[in-house]
C-alpha cells in the first residue's frame, strides 16, 4: 500500500477534503476518493475524517492508497443483450430475472457476470463486486442500464443523475382505472420501519419524485409511461402502490391475486444521458419484451 503526504496550503484551506484529494492526481476521480475516505484510508492530522471535512491550514493529509483487489466475480458467458458500446459506455438491455450484481444468494448469473466476460475494462468505484454499475433496475424488471467503463465515466454518469438530467422512461401496468391522463408524484421514499425488506413513503424519506401519463386503458388495469426524476429504492412500485395503483404482479407491493406474471409488468424502455467524453446526449429505447405484450394483447381483448 503507498502512501503519500500532504500538506493543506493557503489555495486549499477551507476546501474540501475529497475535493483536495482528488486534485492532486488526474486519475483519482471525486468518487473514488470518497470511497476511499469512506474506508478510512484518508487521515487529516492522523485522524480520519468525512468526505465534506474542510481543511485548516498547514494541516497533514496522509493518503493511503489500496492496492488493487482482484476481481472475484467470476466471468460467465451470459450472451448480453449490448445495445451500445464504446471506449467509455455500454448501453445493456437486462432480461427479466436477471439480478445486476452478485449479492449473497446471487453469486452467478448476474449482469455483472456476463460483463465480466463481455468486457475486462469496467470502472472500480463500485468496488469488486459491482464494476462498472452505475445504476439498477430490480431483478423482475427488465430494460435499459449504462455501464461505465472507466473512472472518469462512471463520475461524469454519476453527476447526471444526481443533477436529474437522465432520461429514464419506463412501462408499466398497474391495477385499477387512473381517472386523470397524467400526474406527478412527490412523495419521499424510506425503508418500512415495519419490514426492513421494504420501501415505503415516510416523513424522514429521501426526496422521490415520478412523473406519469395514462397510455391505455383496459377493464381493471392501467397502462402507464412512468418518468423517474430521482432513483429511489423500488421507487415506481412504491409511488405506484401510494396513490393506489399497484404494479401488476408485484409480489412485495401489489395485491396477492394478480395477473399470472412472475415479478413485476415494468420495463425500462428508454434511457438517455449526455456521453461522458463526447457531451453529445445519446438516447436509446428497448422494445417490450414479449411477456409484456402478450399481457397488452391479453388485456386488450378482455375490454
Amino acid at each position: 500500500m503507498e502512501v503519500i503526504q500532504h500538506s493543506i496550503d493557503q489555495n486549499n484551506q477551507g476546501e474540501r477534503i475529497d475535493k483536495v484529494v482528488s486534485s492532486l492526481n488526474k486519475d483519482w476521480s471525486r468518487s473514488l476518493v470518497q470511497l476511499w475516505i469512506k474506508d478510512g484510508h484518508v487521515k487529516v492530522n492522523g485522524e480520519v475524517v468525512k468526505a465534506n471535512f474542510k481543511c485548516p491550514l498547514d494541516a497533514s493529509v496522509e493518503i493511503s492508497i489500496p492496492d488493487p483487489e482482484e476481481l472475484d466475480v467470476e466471468a460467465e458467458d451470459l450472451n448480453l443483450d449490448i445495445a451500445y458500446e464504446d471506449q467509455d459506455v455500454i448501453v445493456v438491455n437486462k432480461p427479466k430475472g436477471m439480478v445486476v450484481h452478485p449479492a449473497p444468494g446471487h453469486s452467478s448469473g448476474t449482469m455483472v457476470n456476463g460483463l465480466m466476460h463481455h468486457c475486462k475494462d469496467l470502472s472500480g468505484i463500485n468496488g469488486v463486486m459491482r464494476p462498472g454499475i452505475v445504476h439498477r433496475i430490480d431483478k423482475d424488471t427488465s430494460g435499459l442500464l449504462m455501464v461505465a467503463k472507466n473512472d472518469q465515466a462512471h463520475e461524469h454518469l454519476v453527476n447526471q443523475l444526481v443533477e436529474k438530467t437522465v432520461t429514464r422512461k419506463y412501462t408499466a401496468v398497474v391495477h385499477g382505472n387512473i381517472p386523470h391522463e397524467y400526474g406527478t408524484i412527490d412523495a419521499p421514499i424510506g425503508r418500512d420501519p415495519k419490514d426492513r425488506q421494504r420501501m415505503t413513503v415516510v416523513d424522514n424519506g429521501k426526496k422521490a419524485v415520478t412523473h406519469f401519463r395514462v397510455r391505455d386503458r383496459y377493464e381493471d388495469f392501467t397502462l402507464v409511461e412512468c418518468e423517474l426524476e430521482t432513483g429511489r429504492t423500488h421507487q415506481i412500485r412504491v409511488h405506484m402502490k401510494y396513490i393506489g395503483y399497484p404494479l401488476a404482479g408485484d409480489p412485495k407491493y401489489g395485491p396477492r391475486k394478480t395477473l399470472p406474471l412472475n415479478g413485476q409488468a415494468l420495463h425500462a424502455g428508454t434511457l438517455g444521458f449526455v456521453h461522458p467524453r463526447t457531451g453529445e446526449y445519446m438516447e436509446f429505447h428497448a422494445e417490450l419484451p414479449e411477456e409484456f405484450t402478450k399481457l397488452i394483447a391479453r388485456l386488450e381483448n378482455s375490454r
